[in-house]
Formats: structure tokens, C-alpha cells, sequence
């Protein structure tokens, strides 16, 4: 029996080559784009369709795909398995939704309307592991809106000479006024990283959200080193750009916890280097508050709970991300305040910093009894090695998928 999926959700996918099919009661046809963490081919070879049947670790045979997570290119993050109706004119609304299936899932592709082309599937790469979601996107600029959108060039349908990835328009970069008291330098650093930001929403068709942007960050004593090399102090200035293209004020609410949490004043791009001289610290009396009554080491319930009881069920889209170095004890008990999470309008991006255990939060993915997936998480040894377009690829790559989700399940208006 196949596990069966609903928008949104997702599962871990079983060692080897995975089988992808489509049952539709209209004429249709199975197609897949290879694309990197940006959401773009690398070239047209990337493209899997009738006429062009072969790529590295995928292949179109009698209908159906095999993906070999296996011989995928290291940079290819996901697979997306795109259904279009042979009738150019046609409409999936008119048909009963068709049926994507991957070794061990199954998921009916409902809610189309007037789509002629759906992204039913997403094979994804999550560490070592693949995993699947069920996407039932529709597309409403047709089949070469959605090819060219991903990198492809066109012509009657098919690929024409490779090309470099384009986009049909380019993203939309925000600002907001205090970037006006920014030395030139820095307003040319920060100028680089919005743009990254709004290359990658853009690249998930989220260039226009907008959404409330809450950072957290452990203040635990195996945390004085990350401090002590002012590591948080640059987490800090990297998260400004994706506060500036999300939230209307550009502003971030931050948060600092251990046994206790501290909520402290928001972060504005003007005062970023103030703010972190101020609030970044382990011990000490610092702007009245006792940072060693917060306690040493780590706690989450406290944290977790208090954010959500921000949460409004009429509320804006919250992106929360969480920098930790693990050691979540609780799991039981986390596990079902994230479970009650999933019912409001938030997602929860779990960044682990430096080597360590991080146990509960490797397996969020597949924690089940949620609504939707409501929560990501990736580890970094070292985030300074890391530059901001795979930084901002990684933190933002979830926040899109969760947001549809959200929507369809009306969780998010």
C-alpha cells in the first residue's frame, strides 16, 4: 500500500533508483527539471521530456521517470516532476485530478481550476537523505512560462541551443530607509545580499511575499565560542537582508535563550553593529538585563512557547529562524508543541551551528500528526565558509513550499 500525500507534505524516499508515474484521465505528459538550490537548470540539458529523454541520474521511459538520487550532479538539489495536458487549451478543472505517484507515495493532485501545467511532485535532497512532497502547483503562464521561469529556453515546446539560466523578469529588490546611513561599503555588501535574497524568493515565486521575521539564538555556554569569534555577531548581519526583502519595516524581532529567554529590541539596518555590541553577550548586566539569570545551558520549551503565543490565527506569515547548537532534551514534549505549531501561521527554520548532537531536530521532516510541514533544518560546521547564495538558498528554500501549504490548508489567508 502507498502512503498517500496531501499538498505539502512530505516523505523520506527508500534507498535507490525511485520510479515516478502519472494516472490521468486526460492525455498528459511526464516531464522533470533538474534544478540547483537557486530553483534553476544548470542548462537546458536539465530538462527531461519526450524528445529529450535522458539526463544525469533521470530518465523517461513508457511514461514514467526513474530518479536515481544516486547519480545525481552533487549541485542539483531537486527533481521536479511536471504533468501537461497535451491539449494546449485544455484545463486539469475539466478532468478528475490526475495521480502522481513515487516508489512508496501517492498523492491526487486536486484543486486544479484553469491549469494546463502543474508541478504535481518535488524530489528533494535533505543531507544524505531524499525525500518527496507532494507540490500540486499550477502554473498559469503555460508550459513555457514554467520551463522558461526555470532556466530553460524554449522554442514550440522543446529546448533550443543551451542557454544560461534566465528569468522572465528579474526579482524585485526591496530597501528601506535606514540603508541611507550606511557608509558606501557597507551599503555595497548589503546591496550584494539582498540581492541574493530576492534571487532565491524569486526563484520559488515568492518574490512578493510578505512575511514577519523572528530570529532566535542560544546564549548557552557552549556558545561562548561562537560569540567570542563574533560568528553570532555576522549571523546577525546576514539575516538583515532577508528582514528587508520579507518584512514591511525590514525590522527583525529577536530573541536570546538558554534556561530563560530574553525578547529584545528589533533590529534595524541601521543600528545592526550597535545592537550586536549591546546584546550579544554570555554573561554580564547588559542594557538592564541579567544574561546569567537566563541561565547556561538550554531550555526550548520556554522559547518556543512564547513565540507561538505571538501567533494569530488572522495573523501575517511568520518565518522564525533558530540558531542553536543542539541539545534539545525534551523531545516528546517539543515534538508536540511543534505539532500544535503546524496549526498557525508560522514556519520554523532550525539552523545548527558548529559540530554537535542535534538529535530531535534532524528528524523533523518526518515528524508526523502536523497539518503541514511546518518546520526545516540543516547544520553548518562552520557558517563563515559558507557564502550567502548557498546561505540563503538553504534558509529560504522551505519557507515558499511551507507557505502554499499554509495556504491551501487555510492556515495562512
Amino acid at each position: 500500500m502507498a502512503t498517500a500525500l496531501v499538498k505539502g507534505q512530505n516523505g523520506a524516499l527508500p534507498a535507490g533508483p525511485v520510479t515516478v508515474e502519472i494516472r490521468s484521465a486526460a492525455a498528459a505528459d511526464i516531464a522533470a527539471l533538474l534544478v540547483t538550490e537557486t530553483g534553476k537548470v544548470r542548462s537546458d540539458a536539465d530538462f527531461v521530456f519526450f524528445n529529450q529523454p535522458q539526463a544525469p541520474g533521470v530518465s523517461l521511459r513508457d511514461g514514467a521517470l526513474t530518479v536515481d538520487p544516486a547519480q545525481l550532479p552533487a549541485e542539483i538539489a531537486q527533481v521536479r516532476v511536471v504533468l501537461t495536458l497535451d491539449d494546449p487549451a485544455g484545463r486539469f478543472g475539466e478532468h478528475p485530478a490526475p495521480v502522481a505517484s513515487a516508489t512508496g507515495y501517492e498523492y491526487v493532485v486536486d484543486g486544479l481550476s484553469s491549469e494546463s501545467v502543474v508541478i504535481a511532485l518535488e524530489l528533494y535532497r535533505r543531507g544524505a537523505e531524499w525525500k518527496v512532497r507532494a507540490v500540486g502547483q499550477g502554473y498559469a503562464g503555460g508550459f513555457a512560462d514554467l520551463v522558461t521561469d526555470h532556466g530553460v529556453a524554449v522554442d514550440d515546446g522543446a529546448p533550443a541551443e543551451p542557454a544560461q539560466p534566465v528569468a522572465p523578469a528579474a526579482p524585485v529588490v526591496r530597501s528601506v530607509p535606514g540603508e541611507a546611513k550606511l557608509s558606501l561599503e557597507k551599503r555595497q555588501k548589503l546591496d550584494l545580499r539582498k540581492r541574493e535574497v530576492a534571487a532565491v524568493l524569486h526563484s520559488r515565486q515568492a518574490g512578493d511575499v510578505r512575511a514577519r521575521v523572528v530570529l532566535v539564538i542560544d546564549k548557552t555556554g557552549s556558545m561562548a565560542k561562537q560569540y567570542h569569534r563574533k560568528v553570532v555577531h555576522r549571523v546577525v548581519e546576514r539575516m538583515v537582508p532577508i528582514a528587508i526583502q520579507l518584512d514591511d519595516d525590514g525590522a527583525i524581532e529577536p530573541y536570546l535563550y538558554a534556561l530563560k529567554f530574553a525578547a529584545l529590541p528589533a533590529i534595524g539596518v541601521a543600528d545592526v553593529e550597535r545592537w550586536c555590541t549591546t546584546y550579544l553577550h554570555i554573561n554580564g548586566v547588559h542594557d538592564g538585563i541579567d544574561y546569567g539569570a537566563l541561565g547556561a545551558r538550554n531550555e526550548e520549551l520556554p522559547i518556543i512557547g512564547e513565540i507561538i503565543s505571538t501567533l494569530r490565527a488572522d495573523g501575517p506569515p511568520t518565518l522564525v529562524l533558530f540558531f542553536t547548537d543542539g541539545g534539545f532534551a525534551k523531545k516528546r514534549e517539543i515534538a508536540e508543541l511543534m505539532r500544535t505549531a503546524a496549526r498557525l501561521p508560522a514556519f520554523w527554520q532550525f539552523v545548527g551551528l558548529g559540530t554537535a548532537n542535534y538529535g530531535l531536530l534532524r528528524s523533523l521532516d518526518e515528524m508526523d500528526g502536523r497539518v503541514v510541514d511546518n518546520a526545516g533544518f540543516f547544520a553548518l560546521d562552520d557558517i563563515d565558509r559558507v557564502d550567502d547564495a548557498e546561505l540563503y538558498a538553504r534558509l529560504l528554500g522551505e519557507f515558499p513550499d511551507w507557505l502554499r501549504a499554509a495556504r491551501a490548508a487555510g492556515i495562512v489567508r
